[in-house]
């Protein structure tokens, strides 16, 4: 996150997102909200690491990685929270699907303003998601097969949430 580049970042009332002194930067201002950047680019298979730290805000959070994105109606998210839960979802067509438990706790999620070394890969309709170095989550699931890769914060009942993503590394699978 050195520089801007081709990251689709935006700005409102709600949310904020930017690069801020080499990282990604996620502000949630207002409860019930949700705001994330892309890269730009398309991807089927892949893999991807990132760092992501909450800086600011409660720890009923939550952060992630968005992949196989078609603008904001169809994704794939893969989200922690600073109180130590986890969950995979679907969104498609204005609807979600589970794809894991809801939010579930994990003892690999490092809890409060802690560094999360957050890990996925991608291929065909296989998905891995690891928290530092631990499998959280494996799933099948064939409905989205390519899109832009993004990474979110939001907030649940309390805003001020902010949450620094750095040392992102993207790999494309064959």
């Amino acid at each position: 996150f050195d520089a801007v580049g081709a990251w689709q970042l935006s700005s409102d009332a709600a949310a904020e997102t930017r690069i801020e002194d080499g990282r990604l930067l996620i502000i949630v201002h207002e409860p019930g909200q949700v705001a994330w950047a892309v890269t730009g680019k398309q991807f089927s298979n892949l893999r991807l690491a990132v760092e992501a730290t909450p800086i600011a805000g409660p720890v009923d959070n939550e952060y992630g990685i968005l992949v196989r994105m078609d603008e904001d109606t169809h994704f794939y998210a893969f989200s922690i929270s600073a109180d130590g839960y986890a969950r995979a979802a679907r969104y498609a067509d204005g609807q979600w699907t589970l794809l894991s438990a809801d939010w579930f706790p994990h003892a690999a999620i490092a809890q409060g303003m802690a560094t999360n070394r957050l890990e996925l890969e991608a291929q065909g309709a296989q998905f891995s998601f690891w928290v530092n170095g631990e499998l959280v989550v494996e799933l099948s699931d064939a409905e989205l097969t390519q899109g832009d890769v993004g990474f979110y914060a939001g907030a649940f009942n309390e805003g001020a949430v902010q949450v620094a993503f750095d040392n992102l590394r993207i790999e494309p699978l064959p």
